[in-house]
């Protein structure tokens, strides 16, 4: 699992991963050109697509419509660290949504590689190397 990072001007920084460009840019206060998410906004939208994944795959694999059921995602910063401390999900289900699924649906949505990573990260090493 290998990727290439890439600085295409500006403030935008890419990468190459998976046969994909994932594009990123800074907030115009940042000084950026708000031209694509931030790569931390990215980070954030990456639990929460998981956790949705998550969410699809146990209704599909139950044959409960997904039309009417949303994911809505807030996330707490620490005031002191400015890190955010608390992520809160809430899986918004239509009246007709089996009652005997609600645990279930839950248990399915914790299942998200990207939580679990978070609940033990991996070593991050970073070094430099000239070519």
């Amino acid at each position: 699992m290998d990727m290439e990072i890439t600085f295409p001007g500006g403030k935008k920084v890419d990468a190459q991963y998976g046969g994909f460009t994932v594009k990123t840019d800074q907030p115009v206060i940042d000084g950026g050109a708000g031209a694509a998410p931030s790569p931390f906004d990215l980070f954030l939208a990456s639990i929460g697509t998981c956790t949705g994944f998550y969410v699809l795959s146990f209704c599909q694999k139950n044959n409960i419509p997904t039309q009417n059921i949303t994911l809505h995602g807030s996330m707490q910063r620490n005031q002191k660290t400015h890190l955010v401390d608390h992520c809160d999900f809430t899986i918004n289900v239509p009246n007709d949504f089996p009652k005997k699924y609600v645990n279930a649906v839950i248990k399915a949505a914790e299942l998200c590689s990207v939580k679990r990573h978070l609940q033990n990260p991996p070593k991050i090493d970073i070094k430099v190397a000239t070519h």
